[in-house]
């Protein structure tokens, strides 16, 4: 027979329990807390690398006088490290770009020969697509060379969004006198990013739009870079298979693979 005592334990130990249930399953009280601006930034940044990530993708390119398609495959691991290989078309294939560390190479196979970029070309047209060197291998971060605050919360259109703001650190190596962030509250995806030039005239905007599932993942398949002063222009990826998480060691992401 239970003592009152032990009865009284069994009570308070299954109310504990209960309130731990509720609270839970609170729609208010479970819901993640607001990510910090910097998480904003970084999530933005990140979207399409993880801890490592392998993918697929199609660059299409319109520019006044002409318009062509490259497919791309592509590797990451950790925030400095990237390779980005063209596939198709023949004329441009084995063309790659390899960033390990704060070292950034071009291979052009037609030639066979290896390219440093130096810090000035990272701004510079990625085969003559709207995306720059840095775009495709990420090697400025916002959170990191730019201050940042959130200047605005609310619904535009009929959709709750944040938009962070960003302003470069006087010591900062980045062209961009301002950067305008903009995502969804509910999930923190990212609608736009405009690129400001150094007196702060709008100089492009890149848009995010068909959220699919990849790799396990809803993340916008479609990527969109349009030039403020170039209308009808625009550069298009769209990422077509993604992996995430994978396996791949350090030593990928060097000069013999480059070449390979």
């Amino acid at each position: 027979m239970m003592t009152s005592g032990k009865i009284f334990l069994r009570v308070i130990c299954l109310s504990f329990a209960v309130c731990i249930l509720l609270l839970n399953h609170s729609p208010v009280l479970a819901q993640e807390q607001p990510l910090t601006p910097k998480q904003i930034l970084d999530k933005v940044d990140d979207l399409f690398r993880s801890q490592s990530s392998h993918g697929f993708a199609t660059m299409t390119v319109a520019t006044a006088h002409w318009q062509r398609s490259l497919s791309l495959e592509m590797w990451s691991k950790g925030k400095d490290k990237s390779l980005v290989r063209i596939l198709a078309p023949k004329k441009e294939k084995g063309t790659t770009t390899l960033r390990s560390g704060n070292d950034i190479w071009n291979y052009l196979p037609k030639v066979k020969r290896v390219i440093k970029l130096p810090s000035s070309m990272m701004a510079a047209s990625w085969m003559g697509s709207h995306f720059t060197n840095d775009d495709l291998v990420k090697e400025s971060r916002m959170a990191d060379d730019y201050t940042f605050e959130i200047t605005f919360k609310g619904k535009v259109e009929g959709e709750e969004i944040v938009e962070v703001t960003c302003h470069p650190k006087p010591e900062a190596a980045v062209v961009w006198g301002k950067v305008l962030v903009r995502a969804q509250l509910k999930d923190y995806l990212p609608l736009s990013v405009k690129y400001f030039d150094e007196d702060l005239r709008l100089a492009r905007t890149m848009t995010f739009s068909q959220v699919s599932e990849l790799g396990g993942r809803l993340i916008p398949a479609m990527v969109t870079m349009v030039p403020e002063e170039k209308p009808g222009e625009s550069t298009i990826i769209y990422y077509e298979k993604m992996g995430f998480d994978i396996g791949l060691d350090d030593d990928f992401f060097s000069l013999r693979t480059l070449q390979r």
